[in-house]
């Protein structure tokens, strides 16, 4: 007897009936019945990838993916479905609108990401689909009735926690350098390393010139993707220990050997700071925005001239054309690079917040454009707070200029001019007397603050 497609997989929490009625079987009933014709001996359906790796692991599973085996999109779009692939057949379930694409081949035809040839059809078999795949815990699937198919050793590698590749064809692929990365970041708290051999054959890729291939907008989208994972700094580890850093963020790469006072950065090295900042970042929740400013903070030191060393007067003002230049090449959103240029400019003065006097506090806000944007002025505070912890047996230190520029702020910012007070000003001088009312409201509170 055929077995037909089906929705097995969905969350136990969903009724017998709702499954019933978002399962490809009942699809094929209802095509049968409208006189389309469905290849029900062969076409099969499998819940695949990231989806059967999570359960395995009892992590939360984020989206499920599946493949059919056995099927044309003619048959796929007779039953429902919406193609949405551009390079392939994907298509989107008419109910569920989850994912479900053909079986498929892929062979290398040219450089880079996009130098493949796609073959899909019927013959295609579910283990040459997940050969094609990147890692072994990635290349596994589940057939209707919830077995495992796992041709290349998956589960075995999850019991390992070793993210290792499927098949020499990786090396085909330079985007397979990014993920790798990626899920080192993601995994890295379960204990997940990259395999040595996997490793070898990202180098390989890296010197071949396959990573200069990447297009920027897939670079930023590994990147926004890494940044929001648990360990965002394994992402930048792993890709310098490839070779792929210097290629792909030269930036950041620049940084790893530039030596700071030990006095300010007991861990000396800059690139070894900036991790450990993002791990901080991330390790307290920070948005993607803050982590990138994070990341992005100290460029400028790499620019000190090595007579100058390990003083870095100025890194400030250097690393802004730096950050314009990698956010114009990567198509970074104008959010992330206004706060990254924000906080490569002012990191050091907020860390000075509480010995500034109350008119360079004031200029501070100003400049900052904090009256107008409080929540990215908190922004800029929650990565100067990952900039000052970053550093070896600092973590837990005290780090009172946010709270206290956080006071100066609400402070100022609840200056307020009384229609019978603005009588008799005009114009710029209704400016001129809030700032000077906000300025002895900033006084006031420096004077609370500071000890006798």
């Amino acid at each position: 007897m055929p077995q037909p497609l089906s929705s097995a997989h969905a969350d136990a929490s969903v009724s017998t009936q709702t499954r019933d009625e978002l399962s490809v079987a009942t699809a094929v009933r209802a095509a049968l019945s409208a006189g389309v014709s469905v290849n029900m001996r062969t076409m099969r359906v499998y819940l695949v990838g990231g989806a059967v790796r999570d359960r395995l692991l009892g992590v939360r599973v984020r989206e499920r993916d599946w493949v059919v085996v056995g099927a044309t999109p003619e048959e796929l779009v007779r039953l429902g479905y919406e193609p949405v692939g551009r390079e392939f057949p994907v298509f989107l379930h008419p109910v569920t609108h989850e994912e479900y694409a053909l079986a498929r081949q892929e062979r290398k035809v040219g450089p880079g990401y996009r130098g493949f040839t796609t073959q899909f059809a019927p013959g295609v078999t579910l283990e040459e689909d997940l050969r094609r795949r990147d890692l072994t815990i990635n290349a596994m699937a589940e057939d209707e009735n919830g077995a495992l198919i796992d041709p290349y050793g998956g589960r075995a590698d999850l019991a390992a926690r070793l993210l290792r590749h499927v098949s020499e064809a990786f090396v085909e692929d330079p985007v397979r350098i990014l993920r790798v990365a990626r899920f080192a970041a993601r995994f890295a708290g379960l204990g997940f390393r990259v395999a040595d051999e996997t490793l070898a054959l990202m180098r390989r890729i890296v010197d071949a010139g396959e990573a200069r291939t990447l297009v920027p907008e897939r670079v930023w989208q590994e990147t926004e993707r890494a940044l929001a994972e648990a360990h965002p700094e394994v992402f930048f580890e792993t890709l310098r220990a490839c070779g792929a850093l210097a290629v792909i963020f030269p930036e950041i790469d620049a940084l790893f050997g530039v030596p700071q006072p030990p006095r300010w950065h007991p861990e000396i090295d800059t690139g070894l700071h900036v991790m450990l900042a993002l791990k901080y970042a991330a390790a307290h929740g920070a948005p993607v925005v803050v982590r990138f400013a994070v990341l992005t903070h100290d460029l400028g030191k790499a620019q000190t001239p090595k007579a100058d060393w390990p003083s870095h007067h100025r890194h400030e003002e250097f690393g802004v054309p730096l950050i314009e230049e990698l956010c114009e090449r990567l198509k970074v959103p104008n959010t992330h690079r206004e706060l990254a240029i924000l906080t490569a400019r002012q990191h050091t003065l907020v860390h000075r917040a509480l010995e500034l006097k109350p008119a360079t506090v004031l200029t501070l806000l100003e400049k900052c454009d904090a009256f107008r944007r409080p929540e990215r002025f908190a922004e800029l505070l929650l990565a100067c707070e990952a900039d000052a912890r970053g550093r070896t047996g600092r973590e837990d230190a005290p780090y009172p200029q946010a709270r206290y520029l956080g006071q100066a702020l609400a402070a100022a910012a609840g200056v307020l001019l009384s229609e019978s007070e603005r009588r008799g000003l005009e114009g710029a001088e209704i400016g001129e007397e809030i700032r000077r009312r906000r300025l002895d409201a900033v006084a006031a509170l420096k004077a609370r603050a500071t000890p006798r």
